[in-house]
């Protein structure tokens, strides 16, 4: 195990009738007025914007809205947001919605107090030291986003999909009642449970070694898919609900990375790729690329990969076809949601490969923690996943 500091600097506060207390929350802050960032219009029918604007008018807090945040997040909207910021003097940032709607909210918050343009800090030019404080409501459980300083956001006209990461990011205040995600379609949920177990494997199979860990990820990917199988037959499942969004925050607020070597993230970069180019779900882009890389990287540490195939999916087998088979068991399991498994079921076709691999390796930045990957590493994968 490495050596590590735990801090996490967000409140959380979970569970039914929880929405209410936003207000409250902003006014013990010492704010007065905040910029409410929010989606396409969903927290309107599931009763969010009423509890939490009845809740600001509580507090005696004002604030400005920006709609039309969209998943894969745009820079164009964070310009935007921005400068209505700055011409409001609003004093911080409420994102009420999923990981897309709160990560504008961070790269806003940071983009207000920033004299540039806050791409700047995406592409490594500007480090996020200070921002606007962020509160955040979340309604779709998936990027734990709510309780990290992480952020990432497209720049449509570069088709580059980046992050940042910035402890001046984390959400002061975070609030999770997990009944208002009852109504979410099933693939939301779906894609919120791939993406709540990639992030616990890319720290998984970074290389390092840590028991605790290792039992404490794998616990965590069992119960979100235990619950994923509940809600897709029962939406209106609570329990299932409240143990899946739990996980979900859980699987990347910074406690499976403690005593790891900081995650291996290949796959995200890889997948980063394919919803800036093609604009798909960034679950149903994990779930096309991990069991690839997978397949293509295993043998770096299997005994990894084995005790994954044993440890989550019971597998029987031993050495070399345990590992496999693992690895096929996931990518059953993630079929059988009802997620895409190839680039064929999202229509990219085999033509664009070449270009799927510039446009990975864009930023200039190496790749992959578990095994260092080139170009011809990534070609290979994306020819797995076709």
């Amino acid at each position: 195990m490495e050596n590590f500091v735990f801090h996490n600097e967000t409140k959380l506060i979970f569970g039914k009738g929880t929405i209410e207390k936003i207000g409250e929350e902003i006014k013990v802050a010492g704010l007065k007025k905040v910029l409410m960032l929010c989606g396409s219009g969903s927290i309107k029918k599931n009763g969010v914007y009423d509890l939490a604007t009845e809740s600001l008018k509580k507090g005696q807090i004002s604030w400005v809205e920006v709609w039309g945040i969209k998943p894969n997040p745009v820079l164009s909207k964070v310009h935007e947001a921005v400068e209505i910021a700055r011409k409001e003097k609003v004093e911080a940032i409420l994102g009420i919605g999923g990981g897309s709607v709160i990560d504008s909210a961070k790269a806003v918050a940071a983009g207000v107090v920033y004299a540039g343009d806050i791409w700047d800090a995406f592409v490594g030019k500007y480090k996020v030291e200070k921002a606007l404080p962020v509160f955040a409501i979340l309604t779709i459980s998936a990027t734990g986003t709510e309780m990290n300083g992480n952020a990432v956001i497209t720049n449509e006209k570069t088709q580059e999909k980046l992050a940042v990461s910035s402890k001046a990011l984390y959400p002061k205040v975070s609030i999770i009642d997990p009944s208002v995600q009852a109504s979410l379609p099933k693939e939301q949920t779906v894609y919120g449970a791939v993406d709540a177990i990639a992030h616990i494997l890319e720290y998984y199979f970074d290389g390092s070694d840590a028991l605790a860990q290792d039992e404490l990820s794998e616990a965590l990917i069992r119960t979100i898919m235990v619950c994923t199988e509940k809600l897709l037959n029962d939406p209106n499942d609570y329990e299932a609900r409240a143990n899946f969004a739990w996980s979900a925050t859980l699987a990347l607020n910074g406690l499976t990375a403690a005593g790891r070597r900081g995650g291996d993230w290949a796959c995200h970069r890889i997948e980063h790729s394919l919803s800036a180019i093609y604009d798909i779900a960034h679950g149903a882009g994990l779930a096309i690329v991990f069991p690839a890389w997978m397949k293509h990287v295993w043998r770096q540490k299997p005994q990894q990969f084995i005790r994954f195939a044993k440890k989550v999916f019971s597998i029987t087998s031993d050495g070399e076809t345990a590992a496999l088979d693992g690895i096929e068991a996931f990518k059953s399991w993630l079929r059988r949601m009802g997620a895409p498994v190839s680039l064929r079921d999202v229509n990219i076709p085999s033509s664009d490969l070449d270009k799927i691999v510039e446009n990975v390796f864009r930023s200039g930045r190496t790749l992959g923690q578990l095994k260092k990957l080139d170009r011809s590493d990534v070609k290979k994968i994306l020819e797995l996943a076709f």
